[in-house]
C-alpha cells in the first residue's frame, strides 16, 4: 500500500533550535543590519560588498550549526509516511538531517548563482562568495536566496504538493510571512492538519487543526505519536 502524503512546512522556529536566528530575534547578526541594506536587490547593487560578507556570515553560522532533533525526527517520518517538506529557511539542515524531498521557498545560503541568469545555480563547497567571483556568463556570483521584494520562483510547485497533501504539519513559523504563510488555504478543509509553534494564534477559521503549543524540539515527540495513528 502506498504511504501517505505527509506535507510538512518548517520555519524559522526548527532553525532556531540549532542556534540560527532571524532578523525578528534580538542579539541575532540582522541587528547589526537593516533589512533595506542587506537583503534587498538594490541593497545588492548599491553595495555588493556589504551584502555578500553579511552572507558570508551567515553562511559560516550555518556551517558550524547541527540538526536538532526536530529535524531529525522528521526525517525518521519518511519510514511510515511519503514526506515533503517545503521550509521558509536557508540553510541546509533538513538535508544533513536526512530529508530527501526539501523545497527551499526562500533559496539556499549553501549555494551561489548567477546575477544574470537565475537559472545557474552552484554548490557552494566553501564558506564565502567573494567579490570578482563569477559565473560562466561573465556577472558577479549572488547568494542563491529571495530577497525582499523578489518573486518566490518554487511557491507554484509549493501550492501543488500543499494540494495533494494527506496530512498537513506546520513546524515553529509564526505564519506571518506571505506569499508562504497562504499555503495553509492549499490544505483541503478535510486534510488533518497540526501545527507546533508556542506561539498564540486565531485559527478558529481552519478546520480539522491541533494546535500543539511548544517549540519545535519539545512538541515533535507528541507530533509523531499523533501522526502513527494516522498510518
Amino acid at each position: 500500500m502506498a504511504k501517505k502524503r505527509l506535507v510538512i512546512f518548517t520555519g524559522a522556529g526548527v532553525s532556531a533550535e540549532s542556534g540560527l536566528k532571524t532578523f525578528r530575534d534580538s542579539g541575532g547578526l540582522w541587528e547589526q543590519y537593516r533589512i533595506e541594506d542587506v537583503a534587498t536587490f538594490d541593497a545588492w547593487t548599491s553595495n555588493t560588498s556589504l551584502v555578500l560578507d553579511f552572507y558570508n556570515q551567515r553562511r559560516k553560522q550555518v556551517i558550524e550549526a547541527k540538526p536538532n532533533a526536530a529535524h531529525e525526527l522528521i526525517a525518521e517520518l519518511q519510514k511510515d509516511f511519503d514526506v515533503h517538506v517545503i521550509t521558509q529557511n536557508i540553510d541546509d539542515l533538513h538535508e544533513r538531517a536526512g530529508s530527501k524531498k526539501v523545497l527551499h521557498l526562500h533559496g539556499e545560503i549553501m549555494k551561489a548563482r548567477s546575477t544574470a541568469d537565475d537559472s545557474l545555480i552552484y554548490p557552494m563547497k566553501k564558506a564565502d562568495i567573494r567579490l570578482g567571483e563569477l559565473c560562466e556568463k561573465g556577472s558577479q556570483l549572488r547568494p542563491h536566496i529571495v530577497w525582499f521584494g523578489e518573486m518566490v520562483p518554487e511557491m507554484e510547485k509549493a501550492y501543488l504538493i500543499t494540494e495533494q497533501a494527506d496530512l498537513f504539519v506546520v513546524v515553529g513559523t509564526s505564519l506571518n510571512v506571505y506569499p508562504a504563510a497562504g499555503l495553509l488555504s492549499y490544505v483541503k478543509h478535510t486534510t488533518p492538519k497540526w501545527l507546533v509553534d508556542p506561539g498564540e494564534f486565531n485559527l478558529d477559521y481552519i478546520r480539522n487543526l491541533r494546535h500543539i503549543k511548544q517549540t519545535a524540539v519539545n512538541g515533535i515527540d507528541e507530533l509523531k505519536k499523533e501522526l502513527q495513528k494516522n498510518l
